[in-house]
């Protein structure tokens, strides 16, 4: 079923882009960004893909955790005008947001300063599992919740647990909670007796072994974040409740290759499973060809060989083209084989375009497929 993207996201404020790696998933993020903007609409993208291709293609010498608009010049360049529209980006820096979640749900200022000077929070902060996941859901939700953009496009991690940022807020405050670390709340008191002269023997052993008192910094750090999770739990619903609801639209983009198809069929199960809002799918990079200049083969031969006046370079051709012809129709095959796997659905199709997307004018050359029609001149 056929659609343009901008039909997809009516009513839209969120749009997460999810997918395995190397389908294109960013340049898709970016492209559907840019093309809003220049629809007249004020469009934030947030990509927390290290790779930082994203500042290149728009034209952002960097980009950090504060949103940096796209110098409006660059859609004049490209021949297109906005009208009102407006394009910012971001690029996740989990330190930094980590630091703001801490400041936000802190019970008092001295709560604060421990848990950000604690040397325990500084090493885990930026490298905690889930952390990266639990952040970009924490910097989407800030960003939304601010009402300073008509849409905002989050690209996700990709992996083959590409919904896992999903759960990271509960998985979070599990951590946060577990029994283990109930031990080192307060070492002094019942953990320290029950544990006994074992734990002593183990906590001299890691200060030797580390040069720090682990002990006792991973005390501070749990007893402080400790009164945090209150809020840690009270944000995770309320992030749960914007991503499931009718604001939202989870687009999944995939590649027509036999994996990457896969991957797509997987996790349009794993959102109909989460009653997640599906907007719809998009095949990026598809193979395509012309159709032969005759139907029949020894046709075809003669006029490509008349047409080049050279035997076996005409044979080398029609070898090529006959290559490509064959991963043309494998890559239909595949698309015909996912539409009917995700039933009734929106499917967009996007050309292997042969060129790299490097800057704004790159991203807006995917509109005519990704809306179905060219941005205004």
């Amino acid at each position: 079923m056929s659609a343009a993207v901008e039909e997809l996201l009516e009513g839209v404020s969120i749009c997460v882009c999810v997918g395995s790696g190397g389908v294109g998933k960013t340049t898709t993020a970016a492209a559907i960004a840019a093309g809003m903007a220049a629809r007249g609409h004020r469009v934030a993208v947030l990509t927390i893909d290290p790779a930082k291709r994203l500042a290149d293609s728009l034209g952002l010498e960097e980009l950090g955790n504060d949103e940096r608009r796209v110098d409006p010049a660059l859609f004049e360049r490209a021949g297109v005008d906005p009208g009102g529209g407006e394009l910012w980006a971001t690029m996740l820096d989990v330190k930094a947001t980590f630091d703001d979640v801490v400041a936000r749900h802190a019970p008092d200022e001295e709560s604060k300063r421990r848990i950000l000077e604690n040397r325990i929070y500084r090493r885990l902060s930026g490298t905690l599992a889930g952390s990266q996941e639990y952040m970009a859901m924490e910097r989407l939700y800030e960003i939304h919740e601010r009402g300073e953009y008509d849409l905002v496009v989050l690209d996700t991690p990709p992996s083959r647990n590409a919904l896992d940022f999903l759960d990271a807020p509960r998985r979070l405050v599990q951590f946060i909670e577990g029994r283990a670390i109930r031990l080192f709340l307060r070492p002094a008191g019942l953990g320290m007796r029950v544990a006994g002269r074992g734990f002593a023997i183990v906590s001299s052993l890691l200060r030797r072994l580390t040069g720090l008192d682990l002990i006792e910094d991973l005390s501070e750090f749990f007893t402080a974040t400790s009164g945090m999770i209150g809020g840690f739990r009270e944000r995770a619903t309320r992030v749960e409740a914007l991503l499931g609801g009718d604001e939202t639209a989870f687009l999944i983009v995939c590649g027509p290759a036999g994996e990457p198809v896969e991957e797509a069929a997987f996790l349009r199960e794993k959102l109909r499973d989460a009653d997640l809002p599906f907007g719809g799918l998009i095949v990026n990079r598809i193979h395509t060809v012309e159709p032969p200049l005759a139907a029949d083969p020894a046709e075809l031969s003669e006029a490509v060989a008349a047409a080049l006046d050279d035997a076996d370079l005409a044979e080398r051709v029609l070898a090529s083209y006959a290559d490509a012809r064959a991963l043309a129709e494998s890559d239909a095959r595949n698309i015909d084989r996912l539409a009917e796997r995700i039933g009734p659905s929106p499917l967009l199709q996007v050309p292997e375009l042969g060129d790299e997307v490097h800057d704004l004018s790159g991203l807006l050359a995917l509109s005519p497929y990704l809306f179905g029609r060219p941005t205004r001149p």
